[in-house]
């Protein structure tokens, strides 16, 4: 079946087409239940999600993937784009991102294991130049933390994380756009996407389905959601309401 192009009509206005496939348990080394991107490099190395929100975000992570990274035009890997994500989703919800970068600076960070190069975007140039001298990026930071302590350090990583979400804002601005879709829509569009996906989910697990595979559509007003396999009736829609 060929792919869906990134234009799409949702109640008769424009807006994006984002593919997505279902698992009751995904074999990619997670084994979790739940929903991925279907898209180039969007999400096969990223555990499946379900509608759960959690305590401090009304919004599920899966809907945080659709909606502050890929409609602003981040990836959902790397450290960098993670900044201006979460920036993303601090603003849209009034939560405080803080946490968020603290469990990605001690769990990688910190202790030098390092996902991606870009790393170095959220450090003083001087201290990257003494990590990239030590013989290995765990022995390096060892070095930092040995001088400066995890308190300095936590604290510099912190505000490289805030100063780089803050300088991508407005390219995410631009890339909402882009799509025929209104920024300051965002925390209605994000509610609207949650209320639908816990419906879809909600589908599949009564049904009793292993495998699914579909497409949310997003306008400006609103979203809605068409299963490819199985085929089933028609497309759910949600309205952007306040």
């Amino acid at each position: 079946m060929p792919r869906i192009p990134d234009a799409c009509d949702v109640k008769g206005a424009s807006g994006v087409s984002i593919p997505v496939r279902y698992a009751e348990s995904w074999e990619d080394g997670f084994g979790v239940r739940g929903w991925k991107l279907d898209l180039p490099g969007q999400g096969a190395d990223v555990i499946a999600a379900t509608p759960f929100t959690g305590e401090r975000i009304p919004t599920s992570v899966f809907v945080h993937d659709i909606v502050d990274h890929h409609l602003c035009g981040f990836a959902l890997s790397g450290y960098v784009d993670e900044a201006g994500a979460l920036i993303q989703l601090a603003e849209r919800t009034g939560s405080d991102p803080v946490p968020d970068f603290v469990q990605i600076i001690d769990e990688d960070l910190l202790p030098g294991l390092f996902e991606s190069e870009d790393w170095q975007a959220l450090l003083p140039v001087s201290l990257v130049e003494l990590v990239e001298a030590a013989s290995d990026a765990r022995s390096g930071m060892a070095r930092l933390r040995g001088q400066w302590g995890d308190g300095v350090l936590r604290a510099l990583w912190i505000a490289g994380f805030v100063e780089t979400g803050w300088e991508l804002a407005a390219g995410a601005r631009d890339a909402w756009e882009r799509h025929g879709l209104a920024y300051a829509n965002r925390a209605m569009t994000a509610r609207a996407l949650q209320r639908l996906f816990e419906r879809v989910d909600a589908m599949v697990c009564k049904q009793g389905w292993s495998r699914a595979r579909g497409v949310f559509r997003i306008a400006p007003t609103g979203v809605n959601f068409r299963f490819e396999e199985p085929a089933l009736g028609p497309d759910e829609y949600e309205p952007l309401t306040d």
